[in-house]
């Protein structure tokens, strides 16, 4: 009762679409959360921020593992945009460059994902525990999803000299030159633009967030076994 009785207190929170016209509900909710053993608002707060380190630590080291995006959902291939050249290619018999552009994305957004830790946890210490309080409850990704919707472009700003220098790690832009070359050379008009650097940002940001939205529904259900003691007091049906 004590865990239904605290999400219905600051469900409310997560309904409001300004955080300023949340303090009042914020102040309230942390209070009976507090009366009721889940703690100050600073300890709602740092368990959320746990919640989103852990989530950002799983996403990283399972998407830098060797075939993390190549052997997983996650799998990144040329923008669908470019269909009409990577099917021509096939065509031609030239299918190896789009396969080697490919590989080298994904061997690149592994390495850049292995470097994304930092940036992630210096976005995570930098919460308020306003904004922390503000998603205790909600679905199982609302904390990733208020992260990211108040990171995302900070983040990719810092995150996408990171995808460049292992684009250029793997040889991404020498297999794409070729790729380039190789399809300038074909009998073909209306040739469309094959930019694909930021598609590959996009795409392996997409691909954290995701990865750390998962994370967190997980600690969700399982905060004991998944979470920190922290965390379990404040998500876990027995709250200490």
């Amino acid at each position: 009762m004590r865990k239904i009785a605290a999400i219905l207190v600051v469900s409310a929170l997560s309904g409001c679409a300004q955080m300023e016209g949340m303090m009042p509900w914020i102040q309230t909710g942390a209070k009976t959360a507090s009366s009721m053993g889940y703690g100050d608002q600073k300890q709602v707060g740092d368990a959320i921020k746990q919640a989103l380190e852990l989530g950002s630590e799983r996403a990283s080291a399972e998407l830098s593992a060797t075939g993390g995006y190549s052997n997983s959902s996650y799998r990144l291939s040329l923008p669908a945009s470019l269909e009409p050249v990577t099917s021509t290619l096939r065509q031609y018999g030239m299918g190896k460059y789009v396969d080697q552009a490919e590989a080298t994305m994904n061997t690149a957004a592994e390495q850049a994902a292995a470097e994304s830790l930092p940036v992630f946890k210096s976005a995570i210490s930098n919460m308020s525990v306003e904004d922390a309080l503000g998603i205790v409850t909600g679905d199982q990704t609302a904390a990733t999803s208020y992260f990211r919707g108040q990171t995302e472009q900070s983040l990719r700003s810092r995150y996408a000299p990171i995808v460049q220098e292992n684009l250029k790690k793997t040889g991404f832009y020498d297999h794409y030159t070729s790729l380039l070359s190789v399809y300038d050379k074909l009998p073909l008009t209306n040739k469309p633009n094959l930019n694909a650097e930021d598609y590959i940002i996009d795409q392996s940001l997409n691909a954290l967030y995701d990865r750390m939205g998962k994370e967190e529904a997980l600690i969700r259900r399982d905060p004991v076994g998944r979470g920190t003691a922290l965390i379990s007091a404040v998500f876990g049906s027995n709250p200490q």
